[in-house]
């Protein structure tokens, strides 16, 4: 299929999605990047209890927080 045909029938809002390959899809700056970082034990026990209130993983509650921080972060 050549691409103007493909373009028309995404721009006409047909379901597309079985012509593409999305084995090699990737999300541009989502990537996951592995990080390690060493907390102290209190704080390990905090966060778990944390995480406990909210039903989610001590990871999910870090990046949750992280997040959150970034994004109403001052401008510098």
């Amino acid at each position: 299929m050549k691409a103007s045909a493909f373009d028309k029938k995404f721009d006409a809002g047909e379901d597309i999605t079985n012509m593409l390959d999305l084995s090699r899809a990737r999300r541009p700056g989502l990537e996951a990047k592995r990080v390690n970082v060493d907390f102290p034990a209190w704080m390990v026990q905090s966060l778990d209890r944390e995480a406990r209130k909210l039903g989610v993983t001590r990871q999910s509650l870090i990046k949750m927080w992280l997040a959150d921080k970034l994004v109403h972060q001052s401008p510098p």
